[in-house]
């Protein structure tokens, strides 16, 4: 099930290119308008994070922030083209997670969402992916195939916990780029070809209900048989 993203501006046209990045992304997008719509939506949908703008119509940022986080703990950003510090104490002060001003760069508002999603993770995520005879533990930095430890460098770790958690969702090149080496990563995109080759060193043959698969043409994926 893809996480829920609300997003709320009076502005449509920028709903309209944080939808296309974020299901892009694989999350699943509302929008709302105005922070009346905004409330409602938060309280039917539960999203996993709310994007705020500030100045809108019938209930601006503020109130709508206000409301929002009194239904539970939701994370919030805010986003405007308000920059002064007075208005990011406020926000911040209201319980927003996050501020980002206007104009924004989309890449940067997308890996801050995953940044706040990441410090909510529920208390059951104990940081392990676990499948036939593998174990991928991101807090201890653990691969464990057939029950042995297996060392792994801790970016091949990553890249396959990352593939793991999101079985049979296919991953372009950049896409883990981004995710796992982090937006600002400007390297070369066979890097993940590299990491990949190493991984399926480690675990070719172990088990066949699941395999890292290739999409020619497109990226990889984790696939659960």
């Amino acid at each position: 099930m893809p996480e829920k993203i609300l997003v709320v501006d009076d502005e449509k046209n920028i709903c309209e290119l944080l939808r296309l990045y974020l299901e892009k992304e694989g999350y699943q997008v509302l929008m709302a308008h105005n922070g009346a719509d905004a409330v409602e939506l938060a309280k039917k949908e539960s999203p996993s994070l709310v994007l705020l703008d500030i100045m809108m119509p019938v209930m601006d940022g503020w109130e709508a922030c206000r409301r929002i986080r009194e239904q539970g703990d939701m994370p919030v950003i805010m986003l405007t083209a308000k920059g002064d510090t007075f208005d990011k104490v406020m926000g911040l002060e209201l319980g927003a997670d996050d501020y980002i001003v206007k104009p924004f760069d989309t890449k940067e508002v997308v890996a801050r969402i995953k940044a706040v999603l990441r410090r909510y993770k529920t208390p059951e995520d104990d940081g392990e992916v676990r499948y036939d005879k593998l174990s991928v533990n991101i807090t201890r930095y653990e691969l464990r195939v057939d029950g042995k430890q297996v060392d792994t460098p801790p970016k091949e770790l990553e890249l396959l916990y990352h593939l793991a958690k999101n079985p049979n969702r296919v991953f372009t090149r950049d896409q883990l780029l981004d995710e796992v080496w982090g937006f600002e990563y400007f390297g070369d995109s066979r890097t993940v070809d590299v990491h990949i080759k190493r991984l399926r060193e480690k675990l070719e043959g172990v088990s066949d209900q699941w395999c890292l698969k290739t999409v020619w043409g497109v990226g990889y994926k984790f696939e659960v048989k």
